[in-house]
């Protein structure tokens, strides 16, 4: 039978390998999206998540930065929530405030209520574990509840609909498929148009991988382009460069298309292969990544006015 004093040993060390394992995890993902980032404006719907697809069958995530936000200032971009823990004010501050005493407090042998002696048996310790727990639960339902509204946009519209545009697969083995949405005013999306979509896909990607601004200008929205001129200038301040190559569109389907006035509005699911590294400018020594190839699933919004091709307007993670 495990003697207390060696369970108490193995409860510390887990204690020690989550304080170091979450800041890393947090490292790690903001590592990885070193690729143009996320934000944008999807017209009215830009507070109201798209529908899923087969290619992003999870829902895509808010805008990190948009200007159509209110109370944000564009170009400057909005911290996207890392999680509960990353957040400001109570929720923040509780949940980090429980979860440090607790680990702390097993690190050096006290716990939450160290000044108590009834806890300081394994009991007290297996107490303490699961008043943290609670707590955090607790404090996840109410974020989750204090957030919900930024999602009931997307049922406001008529329930979802197919829509009218033809399958685009033609031209290759994986293509687009057509997803279901909700669209206040139908839109038909074409071959040629998810053509462009993909073609879009490609060139944004080479734009921003040579760090050119003028020929982005020609792709995507001015706010779409305030923010990779954003980027890229913290890359340049960092001495590093971003190098996305080998694009290769692997799925794609149709979240919803609509039109808002004269202009119209696509939400496309993108799955595609890319190498992806950061390199040192002077060098080349590379920072972040590999020259392995990697699959990324995004939800890219496209707009178009009359007389203009189609523009990206918005990228959201999955």
């Amino acid at each position: 039978m495990i003697s207390s004093q060696r369970l108490r040993s193995v409860i510390k060390t887990l204690a020690v390998v989550m304080a170091v394992a979450m800041p890393l995890s947090f490292a790690v993902s903001s590592a990885v999206d070193a690729r143009p980032s996320a934000g944008g404006s999807r017209g009215g719907r830009t507070f109201s998540a798209p529908p899923t697809t087969p290619t992003a069958p999870n829902v895509a995530q808010p805008m990190q930065r948009t200007i159509t936000q209110p109370g944000a200032k564009a170009p400057a971009a909005t911290p996207a929530a890392g999680g509960m823990f990353n957040r400001p004010g109570l929720l923040g501050g509780l949940a980090a405030g429980f979860l440090g005493a607790g680990l702390l407090g097993m690190l050096f042998g006290g716990g939450l209520f160290s000044g108590l002696g009834s806890l300081s048996s394994i009991f007290g310790l297996i107490i303490q574990i699961g008043l943290i727990y609670l707590v955090v639960r607790l404090a996840m339902s109410w974020w989750q509840r204090r957030n919900a509204p930024a999602f009931a946009n997307a049922s406001a519209a008529p329930g979802p609909a197919p829509q009218p545009g033809p399958m685009a697969n033609a031209r290759s083995g994986f293509g687009f498929g057509i997803g279901g949405g909700s669209n206040d005013a139908p839109l038909e999306i074409k071959p040629d148009d998810y053509e462009a979509f993909e073609r879009l896909l490609g060139e944004v990607q080479t734009a921003w991988s040579d760090e050119d601004i003028g020929r982005l200008h020609t792709l995507a929205t001015p706010e779409m382009v305030s923010y990779f001129t954003e980027d890229l200038t913290a890359n340049k301040n960092r001495g590093v460069v971003n190098k996305v190559s080998g694009i290769k569109l692997l799925q794609g389907d149709l979240a919803e298309a609509w039109r808002e006035g004269t202009t119209d509005y696509a939400t496309v699911a993108l799955r595609y292969a890319l190498i992806d590294k950061t390199v040192e400018r002077t060098s080349g020594k590379l920072v972040e990544g590999s020259e392995t190839p990697t699959e990324v699933t995004d939800v890219w919004t496209f707009v178009r006015r009359p007389g203009t091709p189609w523009e990206l307007s918005a990228i959201q993670l999955t």
